[in-house]
Order: C-alpha cells, then structure tokens, then sequence
C-alpha cells in the first residue's frame, strides 16, 4: 500500500515537472524600418494567454507553451506571428512592416511607436510644405539634392535614382520606383508640377516590398484633379 501512495506522489510530482517543462520564457526586440526600436507594440502568446507592451527600446519577454504561437500587432503596422518551436531560439528580433501612409506616419509617432525624428532619419519626405515643386525642370532634378542620402545618376529619360550607391558592378543600383502605389518601371514622365509629395524608404523599411525594394524604394504620390 506505501508503495501504491508512493507512486502515486511520484507521478504527480512529475507532472508538475513535465508541465514547467512545457512553459518557456521568450524574449526579444520589435524593430521597423531602418532598425527602429517599436514602443507599446502588443504581444500576445496564443496558447499561454500571456500578453504585453515591448518598451520604450521595442524589447519584450513573455511566457509561452510549447508550440506556442506569438502575435503582434500594432495599428499602423502589418501583422505578424512567430510560431515557437525548438528551433526558436529563447531571444529573438522580429520586423514589423510599417504601412507608409502619410496619416500613419502622424499616428505613429501618436502613439508612441516611434520618436518623431528617428522616423525622419528613416523616411525621407517632400510634401506641399516644400517649395513649389514647379521650379525644377523635371523630376530627377527635384530629387537630386534634395532628399539626404540619394542621388541621381545619368539625365534625361536614363536616369536613375541611387539611394544605397553603387552595390554591384553587373547588378542594378536603381530604386523601387512607386507611383500612386503602383510599381513602375520609369518617372522620367513625371512633371514636377503634379506631384504632391516624395517620400524615400531605405534599409530595413524597404523590404515590405521583398528582393524589389533592396535597393531602396522612392514612392511619389501625384496631385489627383484639380489638386
């Protein structure tokens, strides 16, 4: 009968041990665009129910199960889940995409995501609030010099607009060209009168648009009617 009890103690003494086993700490950093640190970004653990706020570094540490799945969300960012297995190491960097919208950059700040002027560093911008975009003769040369860090190579219908230099002697440097959202192959038709803003996104921020931003990605949005 000792025996019996004794088992029985054993067994749930290893159970308890078996469930900790199964609960496992992660922690990590959320970052965007050119390595940003992401501030009160929501992170959830679906299977543990555990859930928190990355700080003011974008760093985070949460509890999960095993083959756990992590969500994070954030209002102005694209979704994304990192699944939690053994190959999952305990700390991890996970990039968000940032939706670039000219109300989300506002909302970002708002709420906290990110400071005002590390997103300044990472997203370039010429909006009405520059001088009239009329005074330059085409679009390259409303480009050239004017957004920090880009530049523009060649003139005429050949040019190209060069964010991250010359990566590769046989390779393209030229940015991801994005009109309106759409992706083109040319702006040289562009006249800089019809443009209502530029905005310029390099490193990390590009990769929303996978192998085709790794050049860095110019979006231009025209004046739409009688804008």
């Amino acid at each position: 009968m000792k025996n019996y009890f004794f088992s029985i103690i054993l067994l749930v003494i290893l159970a308890g041990f078996s469930a900790t086993a199964q609960t496992r700490i992660v922690q990590g950093q959320v970052i965007t665009l050119d390595n940003l640190p992401v501030a009160n970004f929501e992170v959830h653990a679906r299977k543990s129910g555990a859930a928190i706020s990355t700080d003011s570094l974008g760093r985070f540490s949460i509890v999960t199960k095993e083959k756990d799945v992590l969500l994070f969300k954030g209002k102005v960012f694209r979704n994304e889940r990192v699944r939690i297995n053994e190959k999952v190491k305990d700390s991890l960097f996970v990039h968000v995409n940032f939706i670039l919208t000219p109300e989300n950059k506002k909302r970002a700040v708002g709420y906290g995501y990110v400071d005002e002027s590390e997103l300044i560093n990472s997203i370039s911008h010429m909006g009405p609030d520059n001088e009239d975009f009329c005074n330059y003769s085409d679009i390259f040369e409303l480009i050239r010099g004017r957004l920090p860090g880009v530049e523009v190579h060649g003139s005429g219908q050949n040019a190209e607009v060069i964010i991250r230099g010359i990566s590769s002697l046989n390779l393209s440097s030229c940015a991801l060209y994005v009109v309106d959202g759409v992706v083109v192959s040319s702006i040289a038709h562009i006249s800089p009168c019809h443009v209502a803003s530029i905005d310029v996104i390099k490193d990390a921020g590009s990769s929303i648009y996978g192998s085709r931003g790794a050049n860095g990605v110019v979006m231009i949005e025209t004046k739409k009617g009688g804008e």
